[in-house]
């Protein structure tokens, strides 16, 4: 099962980059290989939301529909993704968000996945950390678009 975590110091405050990673229903405008994003419902806890989602991932002749839970902790700046239900055997994701002295943000990110199907986990395995890399620059690439001078 492929895994992948890394952190990165971004120039912008913790609050942002939480923000910017708990808006899943934008995803599609700018995570590559998202096609679409659906909310299926938001339920607030007090001190946690809970968002059932659906996303589309589209890569070449792949296509496929997939359910997640994401539950976001405001106080804490942490998001934590479930899998539900689509091609998937096992997929989580943790990103934290920590401000630091000096300004900007540490923001650790974690994922954990595997596909049900031989040949697409083979094929994610060769692409992961490509891919992976390209998704986390592409979360930097929106901050900088939307808090950037």
């Amino acid at each position: 099962m492929p895994t992948h975590s890394e952190t990165k110091r971004l120039p912008y405050t913790a609050q942002q980059m939480y923000d910017l990673v708990a808006d899943v229903a934008r995803y599609p405008e700018f995570l590559p290989w998202t096609a679409a994003a659906r909310i299926r419902e938001t339920t607030d806890h007090g001190d946690h939301i809970v968002v059932l989602a659906d996303l589309v991932i589209s890569f070449k002749v792949f296509r496929e529909r997939f359910g997640s839970r994401v539950t976001i902790w405001p106080d804490a700046k942490k998001i934590d993704t479930e899998y539900l239900d689509g091609p998937f055997s096992k997929m989580v994701s943790n990103w934290m968000f920590e401000d630091v002295e000096g300004g900007g943000s540490d923001v650790h990110f974690h994922v954990d996945f595997a596909f049900r199907n031989r040949i697409l986990q083979s094929t994610a395995t060769i692409f992961f950390n490509e891919a992976m890399t390209r998704v986390v620059r592409a979360f930097e690439r929106r901050a900088d678009e939307l808090y950037g001078p």
